[in-house]
């Protein structure tokens, strides 16, 4: 038989399940379960906001689908599981259902009607007694709680301050319901290089964590790319932070291809890892991510424990640029409005519609398309290109002074940066082993990401 508390957290933990779909809903992440004996036979989130229904709370719909389940409005006998202390309307609710008993994690000290506020459940003059209690998984739940109200206020602190005249900021709503995209946005706009202009990244995972996973992608994709890679590092317990470079995915764009050059995205990027302060980094790469990525670790290797590089490059400008990559370079100038999720549904036939629409979500016009235009001609084609001299330290670098560990994980189908330039780039990473060669993907190596990532956690782990 469970002991009560062994009980008690299981069934939390069902609830919190049910708070994380309101959480990917962009409703408040509050979940409930009623349970009968050893069944749950209701279950609800938060739904106030999609439903236009003031009294969708998680505690409502749970106990209205426990009641549809055994057939009866009173619920005798049975005990409700909640992320959050209940309100006034929910305890009213769980009173006139008759529940034995209601189980609450975090407290609520703004609208608590189980003694944070007020205290319904002690009124001994009410027909009905349920027994309470709370703290049941008070610290998960109300960490969850934390997060959502932090990149609330976060987010409409920076909406509140005004986009730059000579840059576009794509609608919060073409973001909303992205499949397989949960994470609420952080925003910086305060970086000295980035001068008001707002740029996006994901930070997910505990801050003092063994590891912190930053996760830097490529043109044209954005932060959308490291999406089922990202749940793995967070079952391990680690950090993640994977940014939109400016111009891409949630970040501001702007206007002229003009604004965009290595060496500035570069001293964006060096200028975020110190403002988050990120230590015993291991730093994911792909395409730009890691004509950019791998150019970092040298200004302060104390912070990096290691590279998992996936199809890319360094753009040293004393090398010829690829076959492929100067075929891609050509479609993109002849082609420069082409399809972004036609590009990912191509070369990624595995792909649901809906995912490679969100890959589309940045870029509603040629306007915000500034970025995609001018990063083909930036990588480094000559000595003295932007980044070709920088690029040619990295390599120095890595090759001789790199002391962490490094994993390298290569899309066979990649017809611009495949086999062949990655084992080069191997040769330029001191201690890098034999890569893992995935037949079946493509230059977006990460849409096969998640065993990568398994593979990565255990090889990393500290």
């Amino acid at each position: 038989m469970n002991e009560p508390g062994v009980r008690d957290a299981r069934f939390m933990r069902e609830a919190l399940a049910q708070a994380q779909l309101a959480l990917q809903a962009g409703e408040v992440p509050v979940g409930a379960v009623v349970v009968h004996g050893d069944s749950i036979v209701g279950r609800g989130h938060n739904a106030p906001v999609s439903s236009h229904d003031p009294t969708a709370h998680a505690e409502i719909r749970a106990l209205q689908d426990a009641a549809r389940t055994l057939g009866n409005y009173r619920l005798d006998g049975c005990e409700l599981f909640v992320t959050l202390e209940p309100c006034a309307m929910c305890s009213g609710a769980m009173l006139h259902a008759r529940l034995a008993r209601v189980v609450y994690a975090a407290a609520d000290p703004k609208t608590g009607a189980a003694g944070s506020v007020v205290d319904l459940f002690a009124q001994q003059r009410l027909n009905h007694q349920t027994a309470i209690s709370g703290g049941v998984l008070a610290d998960e739940c109300g960490e969850l709680l934390t997060r959502f109200f932090r990149a609330r206020r976060q987010e409409a602190r920076m909406n509140a301050q005004p986009l730059r005249d000579d840059a576009l900021r794509t609608p919060e709503e073409r973001f909303r319901d992205l499949p397989g995209y949960p994470w609420p946005p952080h925003y910086v706009n305060d970086l000295p290089s980035l001068a008001g202009l707002r740029m996006h990244y994901l930070d997910e995972g505990p801050r003092e964590a063994p590891l912190t996973w930053l996760c830097l992608h490529g043109n044209p994709a954005w932060s959308y790319l490291y999406r089922k890679m990202i749940p793995v590092f967070l079952e391990a317990g680690h950090r993640v932070v994977a940014p939109d470079l400016v111009g891409f995915g949630r970040s501001d764009k702007p206007k002229r291809e003009g604004a965009h050059s290595f060496e500035w995205h570069r001293q964006v990027l060096l200028e975020l890892v110190e403002r988050l302060d990120l230590r015993d980094i291991v730093l994911a790469v792909q395409d730009w991510g890691g004509l950019l990525g791998l150019t970092l670790p040298m200004e302060a290797p104390e912070r990096y424990r290691g590279l998992l590089v996936m199809n890319t490059a360094l753009g040293t400008g004393d090398a010829p640029l690829s076959p492929g990559f100067l075929a891609w370079r050509e479609m993109c100038a002849r082609n420069p409005e082409f399809g972004v999720g036609r590009l990912f549904a191509r070369g990624n036939p595995h792909l649901q519609a809906d995912e490679c629409a969100a890959y589309d979500a940045p870029f509603p016009d040629s306007g915000h398309r500034a970025a995609l235009r001018a990063f083909p001609p930036m990588v480094p084609e000559r000595p003295d290109a932007n980044g070709a001299a920088i690029s040619r330290q990295a390599r120095d670098f890595l090759s001789r002074h790199w002391e962490g560990r490094s994993l390298m994980a290569i899309g066979a189908q990649d017809p611009v940066l495949g086999v062949p330039v990655m084992q080069a780039l191997r040769q330029q990473i001191r201690g890098c082993p034999e890569p893992m060669v995935l037949p079946e993907a493509g230059h977006f190596v990460q849409e096969h990401g998640e065993g990568i990532a398994r593979r990565a956690v255990g090889y990393f782990r500290p």
